[in-house]
């Protein structure tokens, strides 16, 4: 599938964002207010905001994290980024989160933990339900393509479910940025957030 590029400066988006450290990827995802998903590219050679931290030595380049998010702070009109902050341990990204909300506003970066089942199976299952009905569309990158095969569901109590990896090199983590990037999205829609700009069209 082609992936499209993305959509122009000053369009307004919201966003997830889930950090890793040196196993899992760490990704920034937008959705755009009518739908619309994709990743973003930032720097002078549009690299996608999706990092393996094998292709950076191990670990994960958390300054790069901070310099994406400066480009996407000021091409684009953010409305609201959900950020799973990771484990309460030396890999956390509360910090970095804290800085950023400081920095763009603490209604805009807001922590949202994915590892709580009752807030995460409720907009696992909206995402599937509006991916079905077609509500949504997205820009064909194929990193997340792979990631959303990847994904499995994984039962917990309560005939819940969360998105869970069918093993350790079969990664999720742009599934999982996805979902937290429609959540803001919806609940961006549901407190007001409306179009003051040009409809933007793109292919479905």
């Amino acid at each position: 599938m082609l992936w499209l590029p993305n959509p122009p400066d000053g369009t307004q988006v919201c966003g997830g964002f889930d950090g890793s450290e040196s196993s899992d990827f760490t990704c920034i995802k937008l959705e755009t207010i009518d739908g619309h998903i994709f990743t973003p590219r930032y720097g002078p050679d549009g690299e996608p905001t999706i990092w393996n931290p094998e292709q950076w030595g191990g670990r994960i380049p958390r300054a790069q994290v901070r310099v994406a998010w400066e480009e996407i702070c000021s091409r684009y009109r953010v409305e609201r980024v959900y950020c799973d902050p990771g484990f309460h341990d030396e890999t956390s990204w509360e910090t970095e989160i804290e800085e950023w909300a400081a920095e763009w506003g603490d209604e805009v970066f807001v922590p949202w933990p994915t590892n709580q089942i009752n807030r995460m199976y409720p907009a696992v299952r909206r995402f599937e339900s509006d991916l079905r009905g077609k509500v949504l569309s997205h820009d064909g990158c194929p990193v997340t393509a792979a990631h959303m095969r990847n994904a499995r569901k994984l039962p917990k109590p309560g005939d819940k479910y969360t998105l869970a990896k069918p093993a350790n090199h079969l990664k999720i983590d742009a599934a999982v940025t996805s979902v937290l990037a429609h959540e803001a999205a919806c609940d961006a829609r549901a407190a007001g957030w409306a179009d003051t700009g040009p409809s933007i069209i793109f292919l479905r």
